[in-house]
């Protein structure tokens, strides 16, 4: 925890050293943070930090990639000449125990466009989503698996 801490303390030092206290400016000063503190990673603490602190940065970079998937493929549904969508309401079984990974697995897959986490049941086994266009619902929950949950998974536990 004192690493985080010490990295938030570099990322807001460099905002002020930039004299830029935007979010994607303390942001990057957070990276450039965790650069220099792995720098140091042997007289700073533990490893574990920046293993952590590499899966959150895979998780976001999943997360703008299945972003940029998505609006491709919402864009060219909505612009083809003919409207065919195949919308299904999908039960999803869920790996994911805690509130925080149930919470950031389904805000992951609402913000994502043609996608909407609409409930959990109560037994907290399965997220219901909906899609605009899914075709293969087996694919859909292959890929919400492989990509969104296992990197939550990883980077919380």
């Amino acid at each position: 925890m004192a690493l985080f801490v010490g990295n938030l303390f570099l990322a807001f030092a460099w905002a002020a050293l930039t004299g830029t206290f935007t979010p994607p400016n303390v942001v990057f000063g957070f990276i450039l943070g965790a650069l220099a503190l792995s720098l140091v990673a042997g007289r700073v603490g533990p490893a574990r930090y920046f293993r952590r602190a590499r899966r959150i940065a895979l998780l976001l970079f999943v997360f703008l990639a299945e972003l940029a998937k998505s609006v491709v493929r919402v864009a060219s549904l909505v612009l083809r000449p003919k409207i065919a969508f195949s919308p299904a309401l999908i039960a999803l079984p869920l790996t994911a125990e805690t509130d925080l990974e149930i919470a950031l697995l389904a805000n992951a897959i609402t913000l994502t466009p043609g996608t909407l986490s609409v409930d959990v049941s109560a037994d907290r086994h399965f997220l219901f989503v909906h899609c605009i266009d899914a075709p293969d619902p087996d694919a859909v929950i292959a890929g919400i698996r492989d990509g969104f949950e296992r990197r939550i998974l990883e980077a919380l536990r």
